[in-house]
């Protein structure tokens, strides 16, 4: 992934030092209004990491000590550890083997009467099922937050992935389509939840620093609760807004890459790339392949051959509860979660990204196909 950056971007910034409001002000009320615009949420609050909006998002769930939340392992570790932030466990489950996604049925088969949430990820930009996994959560009775890092401009049912959702969080890193080099967000549409998610990102506090400086009057600010420092900066807003207004072209132009990446591959046997599943459309984020048994090299000596012939691709989605972080914490088999995460890679794919790149990325795998 290489971040779409120009000039554009570099002046906002500029802009935001020069007006002398660098932190947390006008410019992130801005961002928020556009970003809950695109995403059809009725409220969006930024926070300064998608690993802090999944923090908030469980925190003001009243998700904590003794509560469990079922999760996928297929995941940046990030989502396992927020749950972890709370004093709660998380709950590993296994997923779809075509999406990487959780499914009702998945979910089902590791919940138990210590559940308190679901936490599902449209992993990679793929959609996950959400229709299938809120009316089942809603038959369970459980909340459901969608961990949403990497799938602004993705679809579910022709709407954006975080339409309706109790809480979606999003992530603005440099692997993300829209970036502010790092940052997050929450969106909702429950105003209360809002207002208590701004206090919660601000110390607890009750009025804001841009609040009371643009009152005329002195404010004395009262901290309501114990609270955070999850605050995003006015630079990074400034760099988010010009991001957020290329992200049409943005997703055709990866969607486009993605559809002739499916035309090259097609002939090459043991290979299985990423699609759009029937519920929704992807933004491929990431382009990840999966390897069959039968493909006469191993993922990570693939790996190793693009390297030599400079493509940087990467191993495909971790798996949290394989890594030392998460030794000795129970989980039931994840076969799925297992074969993804070890016959998987990811390959490039970026906005700038040239047919003679993909001719050669191609070209190399299919002369590994040959064994």
């Amino acid at each position: 992934m290489i971040p779409w950056l120009g000039e554009e971007e570099a002046r906002a910034a500029s802009d935001a030092v020069l007006s002398g409001w660098v932190a947390q002000g006008p410019r992130v009320a801005e961002f928020e209004r556009a970003f809950a615009e695109r995403t059809g949420a009725g409220h969006a609050v930024a926070v300064s990491s998608c690993t802090t909006a999944l923090h908030l998002s469980l925190h003001v769930l009243g998700i904590g000590p003794g509560d469990e939340v079922v999760v996928p392992s297929l995941s940046f570790i990030a989502t396992a550890n927020a749950v972890r932030y709370t004093g709660a466990r998380p709950v590993f489950a296994d997923v779809g083997l075509t999406t990487g996604n959780l499914t009702p049925e998945t979910v089902d088969a590791v919940r138990t009467p210590r559940t308190r949430a679901v936490l599902a990820v449209h992993q990679g930009g793929v959609p996950a099922d959400v229709h299938a996994l809120r009316a089942a959560c809603a038959e369970w009775d459980l909340p459901l937050v969608e961990d949403a890092a990497c799938a602004i401009g993705s679809t579910v049912g022709g709407k954006p992935v975080g339409h309706g959702a109790l809480l979606a969080t999003w992530s603005f890193h440099p692997r993300k389509l829209v970036t502010t080099g790092e940052g997050g967000m929450v969106t909702t549409d429950d105003a209360d939840r809002a207002a208590r998610l701004r206090r919660l990102r601000e110390h607890g506090m009750n009025a804001s620093a841009a609040e009371r400086h643009a009152s005329g009057t002195p404010v004395l600010e009262s901290y309501l609760e114990v609270g955070f420092n999850y605050r995003m900066t006015d630079i990074q807003a400034a760099v988010g807004l010009v991001q957020l207004a290329k992200l049409d072209t943005m997703i055709t132009r990866r969607r486009a890459l993605a559809a002739r990446y499916d035309r090259l591959l097609r002939g090459i046997p043991g290979l299985c790339p990423v699609g759009d599943p029937a519920h929704g459309q992807s933004n491929f984020q990431s382009y990840w392949v999966l390897l069959d048994a039968d493909f006469p090299v191993g993922r990570d000596d693939l790996l190793g051959t693009l390297a030599a012939a400079g493509i940087s691709a990467r191993r495909g989605i971790m798996a949290a509860h394989l890594e030392p972080a998460y030794a000795g914490h129970p989980a039931v088999p994840l076969p799925v979660t297992e074969r993804i995460s070890r016959d998987s890679l990811i390959l490039p794919l970026f906005h700038t990204m040239t047919e003679a790149q993909q001719d050669r990325i191609v070209a190399t795998l299919r002369e590994q196909a040959r064994g």
